[in-house]
């Protein structure tokens, strides 16, 4: 059996918002492993859905731009948030965001395009790694588009203009006034960055995910008792709920809370004489599912004297 330490405990606790004992129960129960242990909570009903893998630790920016019809988001990561106020790392998110209108979601292309002033985005973070005096690093980028229409970006919690925490570009087609486009599309934006959608329509959610919360729906239905056509019933039902919170098309809009972005975004169209088509999203936030590892000093000095810490739980 694996050994559980106060830290795996800890780490769960904060995932799940489960118990202490509860977490401890659940690790034991999967011996150690920690994404099995927050299934075991929610099989129990002890724990929230989790809608992503991991906590976001890292820091950083994350930096849009768009032009004309193309949008383009960003994320680049940093050690600490330190580094996120600095006017030197902040001026190089913002102009990789606008060379990722070119270069889309090809890290490789966008690391090696050539970056104003000279020498290439690589060549430019790694000597900001060297100045700054921290490690950086480009993780990902996305970019989307409209034959006609409009490209709407927001950015939630911004450290300066098109930089933040979470960023999001919204696509619009429709010829309907461009003006009209970008309101609607801004607060499509917002609710987003709030309610965080899996994907556009229910039937585009992973396939891996859907077996995994049909897996957790099935073990909470059988412990109901009730017969086998009652269980899948039970199963179905939940999964049909699952879709409809997690694709943006059919969650409730932010700002009435009780109105599908669907039907917004229908009434809008009809409201502006033409028809509307949220065509595609990105949403990024900045270190969403990058572990952040947390020293201990205590445990360090206690190893740097040779006798390192023990971690028991009670």
């Amino acid at each position: 059996m694996a050994e559980i330490t106060a830290a795996a405990v800890k780490e769960l606790r904060e995932r799940t918002g489960a118990g202490m004992m509860d977490c401890k129960k659940a690790l034991a129960e999967t011996n150690g492993d920690m994404e099995a242990a927050i299934d075991w909570l929610r099989t129990k009903g002890l724990a929230a859905a989790a809608k992503k893998s991991g906590r976001v630790a890292a820091e950083g920016l994350v930096g849009v731009a768009v032009e004309g019809a193309t949008g383009a988001v960003v994320e680049v990561n940093s050690e600490t948030d330190f580094v996120a106020k600095n006017e030197q790392f902040q001026g190089f998110v913002r102009e990789v965001a606008k060379l990722a209108l070119e270069t889309g979601a090809n890290i490789e292309a966008l690391g090696n395009a050539a970056y104003p002033g000279g020498g290439s985005v690589n060549e430019v973070l790694t000597n900001n790694i060297a100045t700054i005096g921290e490690n950086q690093s480009l993780r990902r980028a996305g970019r989307v588009s409209v034959n006609e229409g409009a490209v709407v970006s927001y950015v939630h919690n911004a450290a300066a203009p098109g930089l933040g925490k979470i960023g999001v570009l919204v696509a619009l087609e429709s010829a309907a006034d461009k003006a009209a486009l970008e309101a609607l599309g801004k607060q499509l934006a917002m609710h987003i960055a709030a309610a965080n959608p899996l994907a556009l329509r229910g039937e585009d959610l992973d396939a891996a995910l859907i077996e995994r919360e049909r897996g957790i729906a099935l073990e909470k239905a059988k412990e109901s008792g009730k017969p086998a056509d009652i269980v899948e019933k039970m199963v179905e039902g939940a999964m049909a709920k699952f879709r409809k919170e997690n694709a943006l098309l059919s969650q409730l809009f932010v700002m009435d809370n009780k109105t599908k972005v669907e039907d917004v975004i229908a009434a809008e169209g009809k409201r502006l004489g033409a028809p509307v088509t949220l065509a595609s999203y990105l949403r990024f936030q900045i270190g969403e599912g990058i572990e952040k590892k947390e020293s201990d000093f205590a445990a360090e000095v206690a190893a740097a004297a040779g006798t390192q810490k023990a971690e028991p739980v009670a």
